[in-house]
């Protein structure tokens, strides 16, 4: 065991063992000691190591799950999300286009759920990140793609076929790139639209075309969602950043300015969804770009102006 203390062992009658103390400034914490058979210097002062020889071990078993059936959690998840994305496709067949375009949704909640699943576990592995990859490659790039095609772009021929396979192709140089970069990427932005956040945003405007009349939803949604297709799929694959949402520092100093604005976007969402869903995916993929076209260049021209003076 690990603690201060002694033990007697029976293999080893009369021998007395003294366990590493659990100190917070321990230099050795967090790791295990084979426990050897050495006599104490003094019976009243247990903490007192007197040998010359202790083997040391890492202390893995914090790092593993509690549970070898927790691997199977993650998998299920992302099963679940290509699953989703699966049934999109076939609705979108059926020219459901409303349901096809919830289960995009629902995919991308699935597929967020995956990593937090295996973070809490401690199940992540190399294996669930390519699973991840090619459930996401079908969920959010197949999915979006035949979906929108079949639901209005399939009006513009050519051109619309060239802007889903346009989209589907990006999409999967996205999560490349996500892939090689994902080791050394910065942890507050991406570098590119997330293709879950494109395919969102697709799905959402199909949800949100009732809201518009029919005088004008029928004239101009058609070349709004071509032009939007494109726009999209070229945003994945450009160097525009765009927030992650998992600075935990901000949240845990603000902790109730968070709690506050995470309720308020919930009901929000919850009031209207098919409005609110539509506007949220659209500011974000505008956010990226003001971001990095407008607010970055005025750090920079600031930070000059500043080392100017200062020198």
């Amino acid at each position: 065991m690990i603690g201060p203390g002694k033990n007697r062992y029976p293999p080893y009658p009369g021998l007395t063992f003294v366990c590493l103390p659990t100190m917070t400034d321990c230099p050795w914490q967090g790791k295990a000691f084979e426990r050897l058979p050495i006599p104490a210097r003094r019976r009243d002062t247990p903490n007192i190591f007197n040998a010359t020889v202790l083997l040391e071990t890492p202390l893995m078993e914090s790092d593993k799950p509690r549970h070898k059936g927790f691997y199977i959690l993650p998998n299920l998840m992302t099963t679940a999300s290509l699953f989703s994305g699966f049934l999109g496709m076939l609705w979108a067949i059926e020219g459901s286009f409303q349901i096809a375009a919830v289960a995009v949704l629902v995919s991308c909640l699935f597929d967020g759920l995956d990593g937090k699943v295996a973070r809490l576990t401690n199940t992540a592995s190399e294996f669930g990140i390519q699973l991840d990859s090619l459930a996401d490659l079908v969920s959010f790039g197949v999915a979006p793609a035949l979906l929108v095609y079949l639901w209005e772009t399939h009006t513009f021929g050519r051109l619309g076929i060239l802007s889903s396979f346009l989209f589907l192709t990006c999409g999967a140089l996205r999560l490349a790139r996500f892939n090689v970069s994902a080791t050394t990427g910065a942890k507050k932005f991406f570098i590119g639209l997330p293709i879950p956040a494109a395919a969102c945003t697709v799905a959402t405007l199909i949800l949100f075309t009732p809201y518009l009349p029919d005088s004008f939803a029928s004239s101009a949604v058609p070349s709004f969602a071509l032009g939007l297709v494109y726009v999209v799929s070229l945003l994945m694959v450009s160097n525009v950043r765009y927030a992650t949402f998992k600075d935990g520092a901000m949240v845990r100093s603000h902790r109730f300015s968070a709690t506050v604005t995470s309720i308020l976007i919930f009901v929000l969402v919850a009031s209207e969804p098919k409005l609110i869903g539509f506007l949220f995916f659209i500011s974000y993929v505008i956010s990226g770009l003001v971001y990095t076209f407008v607010l970055l260049p005025l750090r920079r021209s600031a930070r000059l102006r500043e080392s100017s003076k200062l020198s």
